[in-house]
């Protein structure tokens, strides 16, 4: 009988083939949802989508692109600011 915190869809079910050759089911935390531009809401390239114990782990040049307002904004709306803050 499975755990009853399991029970909700909170947790992702997992098919896994055991070294004994029978399938059991794993549960899992699901993914939170892709990164998006804080301006155009467009999804962002570069930015992993993993949950926050794994991101503490991971060194920071793979959390974000190392550029100005990287994994906050989108390339085209960072260079339409940059623009704009130079024209002004």
């Amino acid at each position: 009988m499975v755990a009853g915190r399991f029970k909700s869809r909170t947790f992702r079910r997992v098919f896994t083939k055991t070294p004994g050759g029978s399938v059991k089911l794993h549960y899992g935390k699901r993914k939170p949802s892709k990164a998006k531009c804080g301006k155009c809401d467009t999804l962002l390239s570069g930015v992993p989508r993993e949950r926050p114990f794994k991101m503490q782990n991971m060194p920071k040049s793979a959390k974000r692109p190392e550029r100005p307002y990287g994994g906050v904004l989108c390339p085209k709306c960072m260079k339409k600011l940059i623009k704009d803050s130079v024209r002004a």
